[in-house]
C-alpha cells in the first residue's frame, strides 16, 4: 500500500492513546498513516449520563459515517463501546491485544474504614455512568449512594479528588494505558471473574468499509485472532441479549490451553434491582452463546 492511511479517532486523551498504538503498529508493519480526529454524540454531550442519550453507538456513529463517506480509511475503537452490528457496508476488519479487562473501583483515602468491604466507609458516594457498574456495585455494597460521572478519564479522578466523591469505577485497561499516577489513592482491582466486565473490554476494534480490500488486507497483519475467539462469544451473548451498552450486563469470557471455554456472566433487570450471575464452560463455541444467554435470561425478569 503506497497511500497513507487516514485513521478516525476520537480526540479523548484515551482515543488518541489508542489511536497512536494504531499509529506505531501500522509503521512496524511498514505502513504510514495519519490522524483525523472526529467529535461523536457521546463527546458532545457531557451533562447528560448514558441512559438519557437517544440511540445506540453514541461513541461510534460519526466515526462510522466518516467511513462510509470515505473521509477516513479506518477507524480505531474500544470494542466495548461498538454496537453488535456494523452498518451496511463497514466492518470489523481485525482487533487488538486484549488489556487487563477488569474494572478498578478508586476511593479517596480519607473514605476509607476498616471492616468495610473494600474498605470504603458506610455510605460512600460512588461515582460512575454505566448501568452494569451500578448493578454490581450495589450487588456488593448495597448501602452506597450512586451518582452519575461525565467526562473523560483524568476529568473523572480529578472530580474525585476535588471531592465531588469518595469513589469512582474505571476500566483497568484506560488507566494503564494513560499511566495515571494513582498513588494517592485506595485501589481495589477486581476480578472480571466476579466484578464482570463489559463485553470486549479492553480491546480495539478496527473497522474499515467492507469494500476496502486493501486496508483490510494491511489490518489482518495486526490481528489478534485468540482475542477474536473470546470477543465474540462475549459480543454474541450481548446480541442474544438484545442489550445495548446500556443494559447491566456483563460478560466474560476465557479460553484455557485445552481450548475450552469459560464464561462468567452478570445481569440485572435495572441498575437498581438484582444481579443474576452465570459461570458455564464448553468445549466448544458451537451453541455455547445462546446457552449462556439462555441461562442468563432464566434469572432476568420480562
Amino acid at each position: 500500500m503506497s497511500k497513507t492511511i487516514r485513521i478516525g479517532t476520537r480526540g479523548s486523551k484515551l482515543a488518541l492513546w489508542q489511536a497512536e498504538f494504531t499509529q506505531e503498529k501500522l509503521k512496524e508493519a511498514g505502513y504510514d498513516s495519519e490522524l483525523v480526529i472526529i467529535k461523536t454524540t457521546g463527546d458532545q454531550i457531557q451533562h447528560l449520563s448514558f441512559d438519557k442519550i437517544e440511540g445506540k453507538g453514541f461513541f461510534t456513529k460519526e466515526i462510522e459515517d466518516a467511513l462510509l463517506r470515505g473521509d477516513i480509511d479506518m477507524a480505531v475503537h474500544s470494542m466495548k463501546d461498538m454496537p453488535t452490528s456494523s452498518p451496511d457496508g463497514l466492518v470489523i476488519t481485525a482487533v487488538s491485544y486484549r488489556d487487563n479487562p477488569a474494572d478498578w473501583l478508586l476511593i479517596r483515602k480519607d473514605a476509607m474504614q476498616e471492616g468495610k468491604l473494600f474498605q470504603l466507609k458506610e455510605n460512600a458516594i460512588v461515582g460512575t455512568s454505566s448501568a452494569r457498574r451500578k448493578a454490581q456495585i450495589l450487588d456488593f455494597r448495597p448501602d452506597v449512594q450512586i451518582k452519575d460521572i461525565r467526562g473523560n478519564v483524568p476529568t473523572r479522578v480529578q472530580k474525585m479528588l476535588d471531592g465531588e466523591f469518595d469513589a469512582i469505577m474505571l476500566a483497568a485497561a484506560g488507566l494503564s494505558r494513560l499511566g495515571l499516577d494513582l498513588g494517592d489513592l485506595h485501589v481495589i482491582k477486581f476480578d472480571p471473574r466476579e466484578f464482570v466486565p463489559a463485553p470486549a473490554q479492553g480491546v480495539l476494534a478496527w473497522q474499515t468499509a467492507e469494500s476496502d480490500i486493501e486496508t483490510r488486507r494491511v489490518l489482518q497483519k495486526l490481528h489478534d485472532n485468540a482475542v477474536a475467539n473470546v470477543t465474540n462469544l462475549e459480543r454474541r451473548i450481548l446480541q442474544l441479549m438484545e442489550g445495548g451498552c446500556q443494559m447491566p450486563l456483563g460478560i466474560y469470557c476465557e479460553q484455557d490451553a485445552n481450548g475450552h471455554y469459560h464464561v462468567w456472566g452478570a445481569v440485572a433487570d435495572a441498575w437498581n434491582q438484582p444481579v443474576h450471575r452465570v459461570r458455564m464452560s464448553s468445549s466448544t463455541s458451537f451453541q455455547f452463546a445462546e446457552k449462556v444467554a439462555d441461562a442468563l435470561k432464566q434469572g432476568k425478569p420480562e
